[in-house]
Order: structure tokens, then sequence, then C-alpha cells
């Protein structure tokens, strides 16, 4: 639910208002992800005296709390629409080049941090170059995984994109900085700003975490927002296979999609090696010793885990799952590339939840052959039929999982289940040491611990228990 404070503005549930002076009157508004309103209320306010919480004071409609982390860029959707004084870009002064790094969702935050820093030092932006030399080695260009065409378009009253320098800029008039991380508007205003006096172009060597979360006008926060949840739309035959395999999901009913981030690279980067054999811990070890960008080699799988570190394994999401009251027919589609150890590490989790779907199994091998080979493609239909489902659970607080819960955010504050990892770890030790059994007792520990952290889906319940009453 988005609530329309004034026709140029928005604001989510939970986060402070200012004081009003007298009862006002609000519009709740839905959206689905084709942005057509579902629905439209109003909402009255009382008269307040002092900053409150916004779903404290709402009349008239239940609002739940928000639950889970929020994303730096779900905060900052919380007003869209730019102030009344917001200029559009002028003439500009240079051109930006961005070379993404990561993989898809670590590359989409980059671009969206580069569409605000060419917004402030006034640069004209190069359509990014997409990471094809990290693990993922995807030789995919920027208008294989996005609408090119569109990106462009939609920023058009923010930063003027290109898609290609123009041939007339010789190689000296280019620099090429390592912008600093976790910068803010200063950084971008003075020190790189003034390099324009010796330069027309500028790349960016690298695009992740280049940009402060915090302490920036709102207005740049907005416009990363906008880049990031209207401006960066799937290509064309990638939304058309997503939607494909959102109408499958959906043909069984409600359904979560469950983002497993038990991969081979998130695991040898995080150093998490519970419940793998010696062979296997071994493997992924030469894995991050091999990566020079993985900073971090020497690890203690053990420490990782007690802290919360580690991404749920797919034995202890299918108790997880179990113990927030998701019935054995639940559909549950799994978010992820090729699961670390294949079938040895998920057969707990089939057998529990046999109506467990992967893109794999909802479509053919001719239907999917054009995205085979080409990872961020694939990773990016699996970020489709995870925003669109009913529940998201992500089982690691990762890129996709922070991406895909701002966008749900963004489209109608759509339910996502965050794992409390750390209190978890607790529980399931204690099951593995028979010192704890599955049943009410963890049922109700982990509804209870995870009550403002997720809120209960009764609509996926209802629809498994008339479907076996039938």
């Amino acid at each position: 639910m988005v609530l329309l404070l004034t026709p140029n503005s928005l604001i989510h549930t939970g986060f402070l208002i200012p004081k009003l002076k007298s009862e006002t009157r609000y519009w709740a508004k839905s959206k689905n992800r084709a942005g057509q309103v579902r629905s439209l209320l109003p909402v009255y306010t009382k008269a307040l005296s002092h900053p409150t919480r916004l779903d404290s004071v709402l009349i008239g409609i239940p609002i739940v709390p928000s639950c889970g982390s929020l994303h730096q860029i779900a905060t900052i959707c919380l007003v869209l629409n730019p102030v009344r004084n917001y200029t559009s870009p002028s003439e500009s002064r240079g051109y930006l080049l961005a070379h993404t790094n990561g993989g898809l969702n670590q590359m989409r935050a980059g671009i969206c941090d580069m569409v605000a820093i060419a917004h402030i030092i006034n640069a004209t932006l190069v359509v990014p170059k997409l990471d094809k030399k990290s693990y993922w080695q995807d030789s995919s260009n920027f208008s294989d995984v996005f609408d090119e065409d569109h990106f462009i378009n939609a920023l058009a009253n923010d930063v003027k994109v290109i898609k290609k320098l123009p041939n007339e800029i010789g190689s000296s008039m280019k620099a090429v900085k390592y912008f600093k991380s976790w910068s803010g508007m200063d950084y971008y205003q003075e020190e790189i700003a003034s390099m324009w006096a010796d330069y027309k172009v500028i790349r960016a060597a690298k695009t992740d975490s280049r940009l402060a979360n915090n302490n920036l006008p709102p207005d740049i926060q907005k416009l990363r927002c906008r880049a990031c949840y209207e401006a960066l739309r799937f290509a064309p035959q990638i939304e058309a296979m997503g939607k494909l395999l959102v109408d499958r999901m959906r043909s069984n009913g409600p359904y979560i999609s469950l983002h497993l981030r038990y991969e081979k690279d998130m695991l040898a980067f995080s150093g998490c090696t519970h419940d793998l054999s010696p062979a296997e811990a071994n493997e992924l070890k030469t894995i991050r010793d091999a990566n020079d960008n993985w900073k971090v080699k020497d690890i203690d799988p053990m420490e990782q885990r007690s802290k919360g570190f580690c991404p749920l394994t797919p034995k202890e999401a299918a108790i997880f799952l179990c113990a927030l009251g998701y019935p054995s027919n639940t559909p549950i589609y799994v978010a992820a590339g090729e699961i670390y150890g294949g079938d040895s590490h998920m057969g707990v989790l089939q057998s529990r939840y046999p109506m467990l779907m992967r893109k794999e199994n909802l479509a053919s091998s001719e239907e999917l052959e054009p995205f085979t080979n080409h990872l961020s493609q694939l990773a990016a239909l699996d970020y489709i039929v995870s925003v669109e489902s009913d529940v998201f659970i992500p089982t690691y607080s990762g890129n996709m999982a922070r991406a895909v819960e701002g966008h749900r955010r963004f489209l109608g504050h759509r339910r996502t289940i965050s794992p409390d990892r750390k209190a978890l770890v607790r529980l399931f030790d204690k099951i593995e040491q028979g010192k704890l059994k599955e049943g009410k007792y963890l049922s109700d520990h982990v509804i209870e611990s995870h009550r403002n952290r997720y809120v209960f889906l009764s609509i996926i319940i209802t629809y498994n228990t008339q479907k076996r009453h039938q």
C-alpha cells in the first residue's frame, strides 16, 4: 500500500510524517507491476502535535507494520517524483562512461548510482558496459539484458543518456577514475567535477557502492529510485519469458519465491561450509583463494554461521517454511542458479515440498535456449518471478534479495519474509543435537520471533485448504 501525500509525492507506511495542524485526508493507492492502479481508498489522519509513525495514525483501513530490513533503494522510494524546483539536465560538461562489475543485481545497483552521479556532475551518461570478466563470465551486452531505448527515454528529464561515445572524442581527452566508495555530494561536486577542466570523458572503473546511501538530497535519492524501478526495465524477450514463467506458476495458485542462495560463488565468497563434505569445503576455499576480487581469504565458517552471515541451507529452508505453517502442497519457485551439490543437498526440501519449481521445469529447453549460458539473463528471469510472487523469502540478504524486496515495496508494499538467520541457527543446532524437535513449540517460537519481519499470508494457506477439500 502506497500513500499519496500530494499529487507529486509518495510515502510508505511505517515512516515518520511531520506534525499536522488539522485532520488531513490522504489517498491509499495500490499498483500492479505494469503500473495500473488496483485500488484507491480515502485515508484520514488525526491532527498530530509531533512527528508520528504513519501506520500509527491511519484510520479506516487495516495497516500492517513494515516487515524485514529495508534496502537502501526501498528507502529512497518514500517520495518518487521530484520537487517543484527540480532542474532538468542543462548543457552537459562531458561524458561519463561506466564499466559495471559483479552479478546482475550488483550491476543494477551500480547503474543507478551512475545515473545519479551523472546528474550531480552534469554529465552525459553513455549506456553502461556490463561486466563480462567476473566469476559469472557472461558475454551479455546492456541491450541483451535491459530495454536500452526505454532506459534512455525514461531518464530524459533527469540525465541525458546516449548509446555510444561520439567518434570525434580523442583518447587524450579521457580519464579513468576509481571513484571512492560510499562518497557523498561534496566529493562528486568538487573533486570529480573539477576533472572537466582537463578531460572531456571520465570513465568510472568500478560502479559498485560508489555513492553514499544516506545524507544525500531527496531528489538524488528519488532519481536512484526512478532509475532502478522505472528506467531499468528488462529487454522484451526477458520480460516475455518472465511473464510466461509467472503464468505457469500461477496456474497452481498463489506461490512462494524462495531465493535459495546456496550456490557455489556465494558459499565460496562467504566461507560457509555447514553440511558440506571436507572435499566440498576445500573446493570452495580454492575458489576463494583464486579470486583476487575477494579480499578476505581466511574465514572461520562456524563463526560466520553463528553470526547469521551464511545463507540458509536447503534443509534449513525446509524447516523454516514448515515452522511458518506452509503446507506441503504450497507451490514454491526456487529462484537460484545451480544449487551447490545438487540433489545431495536438496533432498529434504524436495521431499517436504514436492511442488518445488524452477525455470528449468516450468519451461522447455527450447524456450530457455536463448538465455542459456547467459547467467545475467537467467537471473533476470528469477528476478521477475520473485517480484511477482505472493511471498518472497530470501535465504540470504544479498544484492538480489535487497533489490527484489525494494521493488516489491515500490509496487505496492508486497510482502517479504526475511529470516533472522542468527536466531534460526541456534534453533537448527538444537534440532541437530536432539535438544529440540520440530512441532508446535518450534513453530510458535519461529512465528513469534519473526512477527515484525513478515506478514502471514493466509491467502496461500486458505487456497491450499480449499484445494484439499475439493
